[in-house]
């Protein structure tokens, strides 16, 4: 019977042995945090992944994801500064990051998180829709709205233990009931814009037209002016070069020899090459000079 009592005594202290080493390890997985309790009030938070150990029976663990989580908000109606509705539709991307103040204020539940991160985005996509016209928020569409909405939306969650890593605008449309309107008057503009760049260009393009119009007088005056230039220094060579053909008798004679000459052979055309001159033209007394006047 003792023995049997032992044999009991061993596996129960083997089963209480098991236990309380059961009960006092426990591991933290990747993008987790892990809040060791003691009787309800948070005594240490572990966020490096591995295996940990805590007080058996006395001390329990509670799980927290220290992931990125997705949240798509409901669109929603917002009001710009010109008194203009627009639908936004947007979703956000948050975590933990203070998970003991996670825990004291939201009792770590992810859908009060959300309840809270819906609430500080909306408030924040309307301040900064409201402080814009419709037209400067469709221009500004984009990052840059994503930036103020973000920043303005953190600022109201900072006491929950959580940040909005970035707040996106899925799409930010106009109720049916005024966009065809809008959609005329961006038409509009644009084609205003574009009548400002054709004119633009038209008093561009005249204003070189003008300027090669000028450039051209300017050389056509120039070129005229070198040909003055080299047709009066043509006129002085010439001159020049008749002054020294009669600056003797000798020369004047020969001179007038040639030319007369030159112009025989011009008259000469024609099949017809006979010439019927008077013996006392200039002419035949060149031909004939010498012997005409010993007859």
């Amino acid at each position: 019977m003792s023995k049997l009592i032992a044999k009991i005594a061993a596996v129960v202290l083997g089963i209480a042995v098991l236990l309380i080493a059961a009960g006092s390890f426990y591991t933290v997985p990747q993008k987790q945090y892990a809040a060791v309790r003691q009787f309800g009030r948070i005594v240490e938070i572990k966020d490096t992944p591995g295996l940990k150990f805590k007080i058996p029976f006395i001390q329990n663990v509670q799980r927290i994801s220290a992931a990125t989580i997705l949240y798509d908000i409901p669109a929603s109606d917002v009001i710009t500064r010109d008194k203009k509705s627009m639908i936004a539709d947007n979703y956000v991307l948050w975590r933990v990051t203070d998970p003991t103040k996670y825990i004291r204020t939201l009792d770590a539940v992810e859908l009060r998180a959300e309840e809270r991160i819906e609430a500080a985005v909306y408030n924040a996509l309307k301040n900064v829709i409201s402080s814009m016209s419709q037209d400067e928020v469709i221009e500004a569409r984009g990052e840059r709205l994503t930036v103020l909405i973000t920043e303005e939306a953190n600022s109201d969650i900072t006491d929950y233990g959580i940040e909005i890593i970035q707040s996106e605008i899925k799409s930010l449309d106009l109720p049916d009931d005024n966009k065809e309107s809008v959609y005329e008057r961006m038409i509009s503009e644009r084609q205003n814009i574009a009548a400002t760049y054709k004119a633009e260009g038209n008093a561009e393009a005249q204003k070189i037209r003008n300027q090669a119009d000028r450039d051209v007088s300017v050389m056509k005056a120039d070129a005229r002016r070198q040909a003055a230039i080299i047709e009066g220094e043509g006129e002085a060579e010439y001159m020049k070069i008749l002054e020294e053909a009669y600056n003797t008798a000798d020369k004047a004679d020969f001179y007038n020899y040639i030319r007369s000459l030159d112009a025989l052979k011009s008259s000469m055309t024609g099949s017809n090459k006979t010439i019927i001159l008077d013996k006392d033209s200039e002419l035949a007394k060149i031909l004939y000079g010498s012997t005409l006047n010993n007859d």
